[in-house]
């Protein structure tokens, strides 16, 4: 049981990191203080849940991975001593996850289609929802017979 609620605090923690640099984090930071109160104050967690995403944010603008992965290991340690302390934290757990990250376990798939019109394009195109990042070189030539701006 002890290494069920290791890897839920794990999971728990990875998704929680995540979710406070998401657009989501301000509707989900809600849930997740209440799951942390365990039904007492939600001040204090929230002021930490806070301070977490400021130092994340700051960690992952700056590259400091091993910032961001000290962040992680701290929420997955408070994370398993919730569940260690309160046993029936664990399927509270697993549903709030579900909620808030609802593909990292599930069968679903979606198809996405994405075309790209309206003329040449001589470099790279991005379709997407977050980038960071990203360096592309380019010559800055245009191929031959064609004009730029095209």
């Amino acid at each position: 049981m002890e290494a069920e609620l290791a890897a839920l605090a794990a999971s728990g923690a990875t998704t929680l990191v995540g979710l406070m640099v998401s657009e989501t984090w301000s509707q989900a930071r809600e849930r997740v203080v209440r799951f942390l109160a365990r039904g007492g104050a939600g001040g204090p967690v929230d002021e930490e849940l806070r301070l977490s995403e400021e130092e994340l944010v700051a960690a992952r603008e700056s590259d400091d991975e091993p910032a961001v992965t000290d962040i992680e290991a701290e929420w997955r340690m408070r994370l398993r001593r919730a569940l260690q302390a309160d046993p029936g934290a664990a399927e509270e757990l697993r549903l709030l996850l579900a909620e808030l990250a609802p593909g990292v376990e599930s069968d679903t798939s979606i198809t996405v289609r994405n075309s790209i019109s309206g003329g040449v394009q001589n470099g790279p195109v991005f379709q997407g929802q977050q980038f960071s990042s990203l360096t592309f070189h380019s010559s800055g030539t245009v191929p031959p017979g064609q004009s730029a701006g095209q």
